[in-house]
């Protein structure tokens, strides 16, 4: 079955390494080399420390669910999908991530446990873009 949901724009110099590790199946974070901290979404500089030399680290891949709230409507390909279970992932590397959670019953919410731990894995959307989802384990 084709890819039918939103498809984020490849070409941003910002969020390149991250695309290019995602179509290998990995997690690449940005960390500040100053302050050591990962941080998520990718900027250009740290919301932590205000510096602005940034790398891309390997992520474990491993996070905790911090917090989640299951969708009753949507619109486009999601509307198809309803009812599903969104959430924000505690990386293990630090900071959050939001993601639609993988492995949940959404019909049995009391099931979802706040600290439950989870594991990255990828959907390819084309060709060129593999979109990043999170699963219980």
């Amino acid at each position: 079955m084709p890819y039918n949901k939103p498809i984020p724009e490849l070409g941003d110099p910002l969020t390149k390494p991250f695309w290019d590790a995602a179509k290998q199946d990995k997690l690449v974070l940005p960390r500040c080399t100053s302050c050591n901290r990962v941080h998520w979404y990718p900027r250009w500089i740290c919301p932590f420390c205000h510096a602005t030399e940034i790398e891309w680290i390997e992520g474990s891949g491993v996070g905790y669910i911090h917090t989640f709230a299951v969708q009753h409507r949507a619109f486009g390909g999601w509307a198809e999908e309803t009812p599903f279970v969104t959430a924000y992932i505690d990386l293990a590397e630090g900071d959050r991530m939001f993601t639609v959670l993988r492995g949940v019953d959404p019909l049995k919410p009391e099931s979802i446990k706040i600290g439950g731990k989870v594991q990255i894995e990828f959907e390819a959307a084309s060709e060129d873009v593999h979109i990043p989802f999170w699963r219980v384990v």
